[in-house]
């Protein structure tokens, strides 16, 4: 009998089980969203939630019991076909998310039910979400069109100058050119003369 043991075994063992747990909440700090079964999710949230109302109170201790709980993976991204580092999921946890949830009491997830299932076993797919994650995507899709603007703005401003260095110097081309045929032109004159005077 199994009365009154919380939580779900998901058929690991206990460090699997533990092991996965933690990986999915690194995720889920490091993305902001995660893909995974409504089953792994349940279990998860609650985790995940723990962790984010240590992040809120933002001391020394609550910060090393982060760590012990979750551990610090770090977090990389490819630049240019290079990976670089760009912090560690405690970092990101105490500095991006503890802060941005100081006045919501709880509820820091969701879960949203996706119509697809899983191809292996048809599993049921949900996205575990943190909140507030689409309001950043449109701040940063603002920021990248004001990025977009600006570097337009400069190509116009670089496309107005060289059209001005580049008359300057088609001029200096066209005169060379005018320079030339006009030293050619009384040669052709004389040949088309020439060529006059053997007719008659």
């Amino acid at each position: 009998m199994r009365h009154r043991v919380a939580g779900r075994k998901l058929s690991r063992t206990k460090e699997h089980r533990l092991a996965m747990r933690r990986n999915l909440v690194a995720s889920l700090i490091q993305h902001e969203t995660i893909s995974t079964t409504m089953e792994k999710a349940k279990e998860v949230k609650p985790f995940a939630e723990k962790l984010i109302t240590l992040a809120r109170k933002g001391t020394l201790q609550a910060r090393r019991r982060a760590i012990a709980l979750l551990g610090d993976r770090d977090i990389i991204e490819l630049e240019d076909g290079q990976e670089v580092k760009k912090g560690t999921v405690i970092i990101k946890l105490l500095s991006e998310l503890g802060p941005r949830y100081l006045d919501r009491p709880g509820g820091y997830t969701r879960l949203n039910r996706l119509s697809l299932r899983r191809l292996g076993d048809n599993g049921r797919l949900v996205l575990l979400q943190l909140i507030g994650a689409e309001e950043k995507e449109e701040k940063e899709s603002k920021a990248t069109r004001k990025k977009r603007a600006a570097k337009k703005k400069k190509q116009a401003a670089e496309a107005e100058k060289a059209p001005e260095s580049q008359g300057a110097v088609e001029a200096e081309e066209t005169a060379e050119a005018q320079e030339q045929t006009g030293e050619q032109k009384p040669a052709k004159t004389q040949d088309t003369e020439n060529k006059a005077e053997s007719n008659q």
